[in-house]
């Protein structure tokens, strides 16, 4: 027999599984046609704090998240769905951090190092996803790349704030 609280979890689970599917498709397709934001302005730009690795001359590329929409789920009440593309220039690191819902990340274009605690780092590229827990350590994501820009699609399952995508770990 299932808790209420499990109940609930597989419910998001259910529920991340499918907005990920529609909005990912619905965001690739506003992607390739060079479509990044809404007509609503939710779509501002977020460089990742304290995400330059070293200094002066080794100071690697920030990251940059474009918020794409974010929607209350009606049949999970108190979380809402955000979708964001994550742009990475060519040697782009992002250092530890953690999110505050559930992650699921589509790679767009390029390839994309990561590593999550626990986990061995792993390397995507076009077409590949991989899935953050809530609160789990994100150790790193880079750009494997020096020469070419990589950018995913990141489809966040949080509590209704629609606040910050990302907490400094």
């Amino acid at each position: 027999m299932l808790e209420v609280g499990s109940t609930r979890n597989l419910a998001l689970l259910g529920v991340t599984a499918i907005a990920s599917a529609l909005l990912g498709a619905v965001a690739i397709q506003g992607y390739q046609r060079g479509i990044a934001t809404p007509a609503d302005g939710i779509g501002m730009h977020v460089h990742m704090a304290g995400a330059e690795a070293g200094s002066g001359a080794t100071a690697r590329p920030t990251t940059t998240v474009k918020p794409l929409s974010c929607e209350k789920l009606a049949n999970v009440p108190g979380h809402s769905i955000t979708t964001a593309l994550v742009e990475f220039p060519p040697n782009a690191y992002t250092p530890r951090h953690r999110h505050p819902g559930a992650v699921t990340a589509y790679v767009l274009s390029g390839t994309l190092r990561s590593q999550l605690e626990g986990g061995p780092a792993g390397t995507f590229s076009k077409g590949q996803t991989w899935f953050e827990p809530p609160g789990t350590i994100h150790l790193f994501a880079e750009n494997a790349s020096t020469t070419e820009a990589a950018t995913l699609l990141a489809i966040f399952v949080a509590e209704d704030d629609c606040g910050p995508l990302t907490i400094p770990d």
